[in-house]
């Protein structure tokens, strides 16, 4: 066993991953072989979720939840019953009960039950006479929906009669026509980013696949050539090395939206069998399996779009091709609550189920006591105990006319097991003041790096940004059990700036109550509140963590970050943050270069019980 050892920690030196499990048995991935040892697999923590039960349950939930909500509103059209938070696209609704009637599983107490198929046909028939009425089509993102309402009429069509089956199959063509042209025109477009194809990515994917899976239904050779053609090369080319899809450019990832480009592909390969699709799949699996953070949901700091996401059910089975794409699975589903799920989640688990692919599982990052990743571009995680920290060192343009866009200008976020996220790495858009460093000279602000570099050691991590009057180093020491510290090392450059700040957004919850090391509690709620040095007194605590914060610093409450759905700042405290700002102190002694001009510590602890 010691010479097994040995010769494994000897191939692990040139590992880009390290796990340590609780047991102290060590795990090494490099590429796409799995080395490990023996004892590994019995120290993983049995999980109360098993797959694909766990599916039908939901969407058994599910299918009761949309039949109390449409008996609650007898006639109501289409946009009236979809008013309601989390009930958008309720087309997507028609898979659960299409699904669990078709699907023949042991897991599946519902196969071949008449209630079901009777609940799926009511559903069709409805979004039918909605469609001629004109109403089905103008809501936005109606081809997402058009997508399942195809999917339940596959597994259908035999039980629906000659009548209905033309009246499905008509509407489901008629949505989906328009896509053909639309896809046609961009096919050999150079890249399939924003900048080039003028929507999202994740969108022509989704044309590809509607196009793809209508052409096998229907028979319609030209929509499935043009489907298959686009989706080979989301598989082949478009998709970066680091497993994931640019939205804007290859630079950096798109976290959330990511999981649906994820899902055409899955979807491509589940009826090709492209071998690009696979390698594309493995890929994306061994990205988000680390950029998920314990809670389920995707690490903000590698984000140019959303600030936050919700724990994602689209593509799930497209992870289950792996053995730890399954436990991944396992992972994310333990976080869905039956009765409790939006028509996203309802529609999505559903077609998780459809094409789940059983079989043994392996471990995930989140199942390990430690370990550390870094993708070829300068972002990376490490996770120690129950804390992870996210750096980003990803330097992309802004999107100066594009509102969906925010500006990558956040470095570092941490979280909490326990806790969640303390501090946010959310980007955000026309706000420097979120920036983890800005800069302002010239009547100019200036917010995102120049240049970057990380480099994840066995001990500490260091992401060092260039910036133009300064660059800054930051360490991140390995957590202990129950500590974080964040050391930023200041140099300086050329003609200091009139002004420049350090940052960090700190996730402070309204209704709770603040304290600070000069004695003051405060509950946070909607007012202002700004409190400077003296009234901070070196640290700040809230919700079971303090944070030890620099002698200058000063913390400003509430500030709205940028939503990109309302091009305009968020309006409640619900998505507010603090900002906890030190000044940086930049003079021109002592030559162009000032190396270690300043040094500025932050140490985030929480509490032992």
């Amino acid at each position: 066993m010691k010479t097994l050892l040995r010769l494994t920690e000897r191939f692990a030196k040139n590992s880009l991953v390290v796990f340590k499990l609780k047991s102290r048995a060590y795990v090494w991935i490099a590429g796409a072989t799995l080395f490990c040892l023996a004892p590994v697999m019995s120290v993983l923590a049995a999980t109360p979720v098993h797959l694909p039960v766990q599916y039908f349950r939901l969407m058994v939930s599910g299918v009761a939840q949309v039949q109390e909500h449409m008996s609650q509103q007898p006639g109501a059209d289409l946009p009236a019953l979809e008013k309601e938070p989390g009930w958008r696209h309720l087309p997507y609704s028609i898979l659960a009960p299409a699904v669990l009637y078709a699907k023949r599983d042991p897991a599946n107490q519902h196969y071949h039950d008449p209630k079901m198929l009777a609940e799926a046909i009511k559903l069709g028939d409805y979004f039918s006479s909605q469609n001629e009425k004109g109403i089905f089509t103008p809501r936005l993102d109606s081809d997402w929906d058009t997508y399942m309402w195809l999917e339940a009429y596959r597994l259908l069509q035999p039980e629906l009669g000659a009548e209905r089956s033309a009246r499905w199959k008509k509407a489901i063509l008629e949505n989906a026509d328009p896509f053909y042209e639309s896809a046609m025109k961009m096919v050999n477009f150079p890249w399939y980013n924003t900048p080039y194809i003028g929507t999202s990515p994740n969108h022509y994917a989704q044309w590809a696949s509607l196009l793809m899976l209508s052409g096998h239904v229907f028979g319609k050779s030209d929509w499935l050539e043009l489907g298959n053609k686009i989706l080979h090369r989301y598989s082949a080319v478009e998709q970066t090395p680091d497993g994931y899809w640019g939205e804007y450019s290859r630079m950096g990832p798109t976290t959330g939206y990511d999981y649906i480009t994820l899902t055409q592909v899955a979807l491509y390969w589940e009826y090709s069998h492209d071998p690009a699709a696979l390698k594309a799949l493995r890929r994306s699996t061994d990205f988000h399996k680390y950029f998920t953070y314990l809670d389920g949901t995707p690490v903000d700091v590698v984000n140019n779009r959303n600030r936050y996401w919700s724990v994602p059910a689209w593509g799930q089975f497209g992870f289950s091709n792996f053995p730890d794409g399954r436990r991944y699975d396992e992972f994310l589903t333990s976080f869905f609550k039956s009765g409790k799920l939006s028509m996203d989640e309802l529609g999505r688990l559903s077609q998780d189920a459809l094409y789940y692919h059983a079989g043994p599982t392996a471990p995930i990052p989140q199942d390990m006591e430690s370990f550390s990743h870094r993708l070829l571009i300068p972002a990376g995680i490490r996770k120690s105990g129950p804390w992870e920290i996210g750096l980003s060192g990803i330097v992309e343009p802004p999107a100066v006319r594009n509102q969906f866009y925010i500006d990558r200008q956040c470095n570092v976020s941490v979280f909490n097991q326990k806790l969640g996220l303390i501090i946010s790495g959310a980007n955000s858009k026309r706000q420097p003041e979120l920036a983890t460093l800005m800069e302002r000279f010239g009547g100019n602000t200036y917010a995102i790096p120049l240049s970057s570099r990380l480099q994840m050691g066995k001990d500490t991590d260091r992401l060092s940004l260039a910036h133009n009057t300064f660059f800054a180093d930051l360490y991140v020491p390995a957590p202990t059990a129950n500590s974080v510290t964040l050391r930023f090392e200041i140099t300086g450059k050329g003609t200091p700036p009139d002004e420049a700040d350090l940052n960090l957004q700190l996730v402070l919850k309204p209704g709770q109550v603040l304290e600070t090391g000069a004695g003051k509690k405060i509950t946070l709620g909607s007012d202002s509140i700004e409190l400077g040095p003296d009234d901070l007194g070196g640290w700040i605590r809230q919700g079971g963590w303090k944070l030890t914060v620099d002698p200058a610093a000063s913390l400003r409450w509430p500030i709205h970050p940028f939503n990109p759905y309302a091009n305009a700042p968020e309006k409640t405290p619900e998505h507010a943050v603090g900002r906890l700002t030190v000044p940086l102190n930049l003079k021109s002694e002592h030559g162009y270069i000032r190396p270690h001009q300043q040094e500025i510590s932050f140490t985030l602890s929480a509490d032992r019980e």
